[in-house]
């Protein structure tokens, strides 16, 4: 540091009798030897006079005192139009500008003018492009001492300006004053046209553009023209493909300073933006603006066609595009277009297969940051938002309105075909493809397309035969996570489904909305040729099959034809002799994951179906059908031989073969035919001597069923048979029909009789 001894300075001032005095560092000169003391000051970077409220300190004593005003909130200087009031003198001359509109600083370069002298000052720094103060930390460069001293506290983190409200310190003071408009909700800027007021000068100033319309720099590419040069220089860069900021920790680049800075915030987890409302943090200060909104409901961004407000405008901007139709943003592989740029990166990674957002927990890789944030929800099972009406929380925000709905019966998706609604989006595009035949989503490798993407990622897995879900308890590999979630309440027995009139429980919600069906008798799939009705799909598309007698899918080995996959299926294991299910408590193997489900109720005795007439119990939802019609005696199959009716198909299949004489099975030991598989079964048993069949309370064995229930009865007493005529009971239907005969006198029983 250069010393200056200020004694001589006045005695050469007196000598050559010279008006000013001059300074030996930077040689500026003052007329006055106080002046000269005080500017003194700023070389020794002496401080002698501090704040009594805060510790900040000053050079000058007349910087104090301005100082002060910030505490003490004094305003001496008042405007005689608007009557607003300033702590300083050059703000009050400045603000006298806006009413007069007086612009004294004029740039000889490029004819702009300017109503003040710092603007003015740092508008020349943009021709002379001359950074004259650098900084000795990081070799910035600056056109004015002012940007210096500033850039100096980034490194000295040191902030003078408190928030008396928050406590919220600030590197300067106009960052301060912008803060402070947060508490007193003060906008002084208003627009002279409309009128809207504003908290910051610099969005007035955009916002007179809207009006002014004024876009005077034109892109020579692409012709698009910007109110600001610096709008347009950033636009270049989109044709360029220049990113001159790079990230010296993960050397990414960007093309504007102000996206480094934010980038650089995922790295030091920094957020200095913070909402006084719920103290929630954010690393932009556009996302806290957008953020504030959620509180003041404020949608300032209006559409000039339905007049429907939004509080982003980039939000606008998207709507305004379902008016127009307009899809700006166009693939290069594939030339869809979008309406949404986000819509277009998310699709661009498609083909580039990247997948930048990673799970710092399981490290999982995700093309999109939205899809990241779900994710990461189910390592913290995190449910942020919740319903107001039953306070069910969920993940998502789309499964909350989704779930709202539910409670409003809102639909508000409508196909124009079929006039169907629906209360999903999502249920509502899958629909329109059904009329449209469209298949967007196709396989590279076999180039099979389907409807929608959750239909193509299995199928991808059967060419890579991958199984990435594995069960913890069996080790069993599930190719889809649906799947697996579905195998694991195998293990649990959770049925997290329950029907709200019966309390049963389900795994699937599929069966949920099937069963319920059960108690509104809904059916609302019908056939177009004998209109019968049906509660499933999977019902309505087999009956359809009736029709058309279709059997698409064929054995490779027999050429047998099925009506179904699922038939196929089990069918080719006859050939294999594979047996796939197997039971744990006797070994026995199935073929079909029916008969598996129904011998394991064998052992446990369950009886799953239960007839709301009588309360009986039945382990198969077929007998439960065939026990129906007990009641109502409908006999549904018809012989168009002898006309007689069946209330079951197998007995109809066996009574056709009284006409036809048609015996299939036969004993493998003595030759003997047989019309029906289970009378081939009971015969087996008379060279087995098998009784599988044991009554609990005598021990005594049947080798055929019908003969164990007759026999159940004698235990129960049970007399389900009862005569229409005199109400008497009995245990068995040919002892019925004989009591039947002691009304009609030996004559066999008409029904008519009984009408």
């Amino acid at each position: 540091m250069k010393t200056v001894d200020l004694d001589k300075n006045v005695e050469n001032a007196v000598h050559t009798n010279e008006k000013y005095f001059t300074c030996d560092i930077c040689g500026k000169k003052f007329y006055r030897k106080l002046l000269l003391e005080k500017h003194f000051h700023l070389h020794t970077k002496e401080k002698p006079y501090s704040c009594y409220f805060c510790p900040k300190a000053f050079s000058r004593k007349s910087d104090l005192n301005v100082h002060l005003r910030t505490h003490t909130k004094e305003k001496p200087y008042a405007c005689d139009l608007c009557h607003k009031e300033f702590s300083l003198r050059i703000h009050l001359t400045r603000h006298l500008r806006t009413h007069t509109n007086e612009k004294p600083y004029f740039c000889d370069v490029c004819y702009k003018d300017f109503s003040n002298l710092s603007n003015f000052t740092r508008h020349l720094g943009t021709h002379a492009n001359e950074k004259r103060y650098a900084c000795d930390a990081c070799n910035s460069s600056f056109s004015r001492i002012g940007d210096l001293n500033r850039h100096y506290q980034i490194h000295s983190d040191e902030k003078l300006y408190f928030c008396d409200v928050c406590h919220k310190d600030f590197f300067n003071q106009s960052n301060l004053k912008r803060h402070l408009r947060t508490h007193t909700n003060e906008k002084p800027y208003f627009c002279d046209i409309c009128h809207k007021t504003f908290s910051d000068p610099s969005n007035l100033k955009r916002h007179l553009q809207v009006h002014a319309n004024e876009k005077t720099y034109s892109c020579d590419v692409c012709h698009k023209a910007f109110p600001r040069k610096s709008n347009l220089n950033l636009h270049l860069r989109t044709h360029t493909k220049e990113k001159p900021y790079a990230c010296d920790l993960c050397h990414k680049a960007f093309s504007q300073k102000c996206h480094l800075n934010t980038h650089l915030r995922t790295h030091t987890n920094e957020k200095p933006f913070s909402c006084d409302v719920c103290h929630k943090e954010f690393s932009q200060k556009s996302d806290l603006f957008r953020h504030l909104r959620t509180h003041t409901n404020e949608k300032p961004f209006s559409c000039d066609v339905c007049h429907k407000s939004f509080s982003e405008k980039s939000n606008l901007n998207q709507h305004l595009r379902t008016h127009t139709n307009e899809k700006p943003f166009s693939c290069d592989v594939c030339h869809k277009g979008f309406s949404e740029k986000s819509s277009f990166n998310r699709h661009l990674r498609i083909h580039t297969n990247e997948k930048p957002f990673s799970c710092d927990v399981c490290h999982k890789d995700f093309s999109d940051k939205s899809n990241l944030n779900r994710h990461l929800r189910t390592h913290t099972n995190e449910k942020p938002f919740s319903c107001d009406v039953c306070y069910r929380g969920f993940p998502r925000r789309s499964n909350l309105n989704q779930h709202l709905r539910t409670h409003s019966n809102e639909k508000p998706f409508s196909c124009d075909v079929c006039h169907k609604d629906f209360s999903e989006k999502s249920s509502f595009i899958r629909h329109l493809r059904t009329h449209t035949d469209e298949k967007p989503f196709s396989c590279d490798v076999c180039h099979k397309s389907f409807s929608q993407k959750s239909h193509l990622n299995p199928h991808l897995q059967t060419h890579t035969n991958e199984k990435p879900f594995s069960c913890d308890v069996c080790h069993k590999g599930f190719s889809r996570k649906s799947s697996f979630n579905l195998h694991l309440r195998t293990h649990t027995n959770e049925k997290p489904f329950s029907c709200d009139v019966c309390l049963k429980g389900f795994f699937l919600k599929g069966d949920l909305f099937r069963h319920l069906r059960t108690h509104t008798n809904e059916k609302p799939f019908s056939c177009d040729v004998c209109h019968k009705g049906f509660s499933d799909k999977s019902s309505f598309n087999r009956h359809l099959q009736t029709h058309t007698n279709e059997k698409p899918f064929s054995c490779d080995v027999c050429h047998k034809s099925f009506s179904q996959k699922s038939h196929l299926n089990p069918h080719l294991r006859t050939h294999t002799n594979e047996k796939p299910f197997s039971c744990d408590v006797c070994h026995k193997g199935f073929l079909r994951k029916s008969s598996f489900n129904r011998h394991l109720r064998t052992h446990t005795n369950e009886k799953p179906f239960s007839c709301d007439v009588c309360l009986k119990g039945f382990s198969l939802k077929g007998d439960l059908f065939r026990h129906l019609r007990t009641h109502t005696n409908e006999k549904p199959f018809s012989c168009d031989v002898c006309h007689k009716g069946f209330s079951d198909k197998s007995s109809f299949n066996r009574h056709l073969r009284t006409h036809t004489n048609e015996k299939p099975f036969s004993c493998d030991v003595c030759q003997k035919a047989f019309a029906g598989k289970s009378n081939l079964n009971q015969h087996l048993r008379t060279h087995t001597n098998e009784k599988p069949f044991s009554c609990d309370v005598c021990h005594r064995g049947f080798s055929d069923k019908s003969n164990f229930n007759r026999h159940l009865l004698i235990h129960t007493n049970e007399k389900p048979f009862s005569c229409d005529v005199c109400h008497r009971g009995f245990p068995r239907k040919s002892n019925l029909n004989q009591h039947l005969r002691t009304h009609t006198n030996g004559k066999p029983f008409s029904f008519d009789v009984c009408l």
